[in-house]
């Protein structure tokens, strides 16, 4: 006898989600809910199966399995409790959220109330699996460098810190912990805080932010060490064909995710 599929609700219906929904096995996983900002309007994109909602209240209805956010970081709060009162485990995507430090004991507490599990996806990011299981021996720094060409900062506090045109070189312009980053950069820099939570923590994860005038794709360099080694892992993301301005992988890494939960076998 085969197992029933997933029943999967997206938060979010951009470029992750549809990426997500379009590339998802169909026979495993079905889409019974979408939320989007707005029920006007005909999205004939969205799946046969799912139920256009707009409010988290709509949710438990839907009875989904699994809640998957890939939406903002103002999506988190109200969809994390939604989802987790409904028993539902939540995976999130918009990782920036977590610098409340209020918001996370929250939907901490919930999931242990309600039996269920938060889920943080690793985006863009390689050897997050690493750096977790190395916590477990003890870590004694992390760093975290983020580095994006000049147009990718436009439209951030980058542009107070120092000027993206013309720039003829590499400039870090910004150096914080991972909880301040992703606060000033909840959209740029958002993989901060999944760094910091896999190892060692907001407060004491130290990332670097780089204006690059040659980098052409972008780039994640994470050096950590401890009583476990040392690791160092580098990755450059391709643009989403979908939306440039998102990485590849941070859809990839969401389906993995989903994936996962209908798995016998999970790597």
């Amino acid at each position: 006898m085969t197992n029933p599929p997933l029943r999967l609700a997206l938060i979010g219906w951009g470029a992750i989600a549809q990426t997500a929904a379009a590339l998802l096995d169909s026979e495993q996983v079905e889409v019974v809910a979408v939320a989007t900002r707005s029920r006007t309007g005909a999205r004939p994109d969205v799946p046969a199966s799912a139920r256009r909602i707009v409010d988290p209240t709509e949710l438990a209805a839907t009875q989904p399995d699994v809640v998957a956010e890939a939406a903002s970081s103002a999506g988190v709060g109200p969809w994390g409790r939604a989802a987790l009162t409904a028993g539902a485990d939540f995976i999130i995507s918009s990782v920036a959220a977590l610098a409340d430090e209020q918001l996370l004991d929250l939907l901490r507490d919930l999931a242990g109330r309600r039996g269920a599990q938060v889920h943080i996806q690793p985006g863009a990011l390689a050897g997050v699996d690493g750096l977790a299981a190395a916590r477990s021996m003890g870590i004694d720094a992390v760093e975290h460098r983020i580095v994006k060409p000049p147009l990718a900062w436009m439209g951030t506090a980058a542009e107070d810190m120092c000027r993206l045109h013309p720039l003829s070189e590499p400039v870090a312009f910004f150096h914080a912990d991972a909880a301040e980053t992703a606060s000033r950069f909840p959209k740029n820099a958002n993989v901060a805080m999944t760094t910091a939570l896999a190892g060692i923590g907001p407060r004491a994860t130290k990332i670097t932010l780089v204006a690059d005038p040659d980098a052409t794709t972008n780039r994640h360099e994470i050096a950590a060490h401890g009583a476990f080694g040392e690791l160092n892992v580098a990755i450059s993301n391709n643009p989403l064909p979908a939306n440039p301005k998102t990485s590849s992988l941070a859809a990839l890494s969401l389906i993995r995710a989903i994936e996962n939960r209908t798995q016998a076998i999970v790597i």
